[in-house]
């Protein structure tokens, strides 16, 4: 009876041991953007391999569509619920570091750590000469187009110049073809009209954090868009159509010319396996530039598990998670070691996104971005529908830019 006590009294001991190791064991709470179908298993893979390897540790993930995640996150933050670490637009970033929100995670890294970067994309998180987010994703921008269409219209090999777009969505209007999508509803509308600013030498922002898009550049290239509208070398009401809508209409064989990003390239896989299409720059103005943007992880400083939150960081940044993430998703490598992988090295789809880093801008890191960008959309989308002159709409959306810019 003494020993069989005894071993009650051992069991509950363990037991209660047991018990107390499951309470200490830590939850981190990642919010990841929703990027394609592939995104939400990705990640909860990742969870669960890191979990297998470190029990003491629970991570769980929550996927948010990007039209709603910045304002969700601004919500939880106010109302004291975000989660430890999250994905976020690396432009939002400098305004979540001006807020105090933004933990610096120079004290987790160590150089090896940070030597596994290719250096321009983790160049954008680092405000003030402190690190406050990783490059989740990368990548750049460039011109799909249809080769039977544009085979057609007398560009085989793709338009090269605005010019060439001008004419080849003309011919194939012509023949009751579709010509140049034109995005203007959702996150990066402006960012499609600053492919033309750009390619005509303007600029966003000033070196003195002035709004600089109303300028002659801005307006050749607004007009130029509206033309399009205009001529009916568009889609119809290109207001209604967001960039997956455009992707999408792009994979149906209804738009010739479409700019967007790598990840294209895996959904025609998937989806149009027997579309025939080629990649070139975006066309030129007066000169060759492209968008380069890069997603980051940030860690919210009020969190309660940093140290566990950084081990799952330290781990979804090593090779084969890395190479897993980017290839599906199809993105551009943002380590070293990721880059090495044949299904980069030997890609020359990707390789003419990877060309064009060079030319590449990224978006400014200055606060008040996101307060430049609506004010950017509803002026090019205004000018779309008639109901504003580009010289008049980008004069007014630069004053109530510098309302926020720098400040």
């Amino acid at each position: 009876m003494k020993l069989a006590r005894f071993g009650l009294l051992a069991c509950a001991a363990f037991a209660g041991v047991a018990l107390g190791q499951q309470a200490r064991a830590e939850t981190v709470h990642m919010t990841v953007s929703y990027y394609s179908a592939a995104t939400g298993p990705y990640f909860e893979k990742m969870a669960a391999e890191f979990h297998a390897a470190n029990p003491g540790i629970d991570v769980k993930i929550d996927v948010v569509n990007w039209d709603g995640l910045l304002q969700k996150l601004r919500t939880d933050i106010s109302g004291g619920t975000n989660p430890d670490i999250s994905i976020i637009g690396t432009r939002w970033l400098l305004d979540f570091v001006k807020d105090d929100i933004a933990e610096p995670l120079d004290g987790y890294m160590n150089a090896d750590f940070k030597d596994r970067f290719i250096g321009p994309f983790l160049k954008p998180a680092i405000i003030d000469g402190k690190a406050y987010g990783l490059p989740i994703a990368a990548s750049a921008r460039a011109m799909y187009y249809n080769k039977d269409m544009l085979t057609k219209a007398g560009f085989p090999n793709g338009p090269a110049t605005w010019d060439d777009v001008a004419t080849a969505a003309e011919k194939l209007k012509a023949m009751k073809e579709p010509g140049f999508g034109l995005m203007a509803k959702g996150t990066e509308v402006d960012v499609y009209w600053y492919y033309a600013l750009w390619s005509y030498g303007g600029d966003v922002v000033s070196p003195d954090l002035k709004a600089a898009f109303a300028s002659p550049a801005g307006v050749q290239a607004l007009t130029m868009y509206k033309s399009f509208v205009d001529k009916g070398l568009t889609e119809d009401g290109p207001t209604n159509y967001t960039r997956e809508d455009l992707q999408n209409l792009f994979k149906q064989g209804r738009v010739s010319m479409v700019i967007t990003a790598p990840f294209l390239i895996n959904q025609i896989a998937k989806e149009a396996p027997k579309l025939d299409y080629g990649i070139v720059p975006v066309p030129k103005g007066t000169t060759s530039s492209t968008y380069a943007v890069t997603d980051s992880v940030v860690m919210f400083k009020n969190s309660k598990v940093k140290p566990a939150a950084w081990k799952f960081l330290d781990f979804l940044f090593t090779k084969e998670p890395r190479v897993e993430f980017t290839k599906g998703e199809g993105f551009l490598p943002t380590t070293k070691a990721e880059a090495t992988d044949p299904y980069f090295t030997n890609n020359e789809r990707l390789k003419v996104f990877v060309d064009l880093l060079p030319t590449a801008h990224f978006a400014p890191t200055v606060t008040g971005w996101e307060d430049t960008a609506k004010a950017v959309t509803d002026a090019v989308q205004s000018v779309y529908l008639d109901k504003a002159q580009p010289d008049a709409a980008l004069k007014q959306a630069a004053a109530r830019a510098d309302e926020s810019l720098g400040k």
